[in-house]
């Protein structure tokens, strides 16, 4: 008899959809986001204890990592893309969400930078506070971003970038993460 098991959650895409891998992420950046935000109700309270500890630690890698190279995807290899998919076309709307999204990122760079000292001093044990407003600012900007590259850029991508590219960007994201791209 065979016996089975609840599945647990369903794995990830990987680099063989990176249009789906990037909208997994936006899910990822949203929890760490979340993460952040009880992490900074929790210190008042309990300070930089073991908990925060490991949550200051678990946010900051996060951002400092795989957010990074989430921006690098779309920045290298999903933006030029999109662009080169629209040549010979009028594309001055899909340039301006392109230089939207990158400003965000950089919006978004200077908002963590604050943030993650704190981090590094909480994940050390440091009584060090997380400001409401910096957090705020910093989980509600990249709510936006999100929002905005699922509701636009990713749709536009899906319909405009070739297999061929989508296979390129992919392989460029597995290779970024030290994965096997075969």
């Amino acid at each position: 008899m065979v016996v089975s098991f609840p599945a647990g959650p369903a794995p990830a895409p990987g680099s063989d959809d990176p249009l789906a891998l990037l909208s997994a992420c936006h899910g990822r950046i949203a929890r760490q986001c979340a993460t952040l935000e009880r992490l900074a109700a929790h210190l008042p309270v309990h300070g930089s204890d073991e908990a925060a500890q490991t949550a200051a630690a678990s946010v900051r890698r996060y951002f400092d990592t795989a957010a990074v190279h989430h921006h690098e995807d779309e920045e290298e290899d999903l933006f030029p893309a999109l662009i080169d998919s629209m040549a010979g076309s009028d594309a001055g709307c899909l340039h301006a969400l392109v230089e939207g999204l990158r400003d965000d990122h950089r919006r978004l760079a200077t908002f963590w930078a604050p943030l993650r000292q704190a981090l590094s001093d909480i994940a050390a044990g440091l009584p060090t506070t997380l400001p409401a407003e910096q957090v705020r600012e910093f989980t509600q900007a990249y709510a936006a971003h999100i929002q905005r590259e699922e509701d636009e850029l990713l749709p536009m991508a899906s319909r405009l970038i070739s297999d061929a590219a989508l296979a390129a960007i992919g392989h460029a994201m597995a290779v970024r993460r030290g994965g096997d791209a075969g």
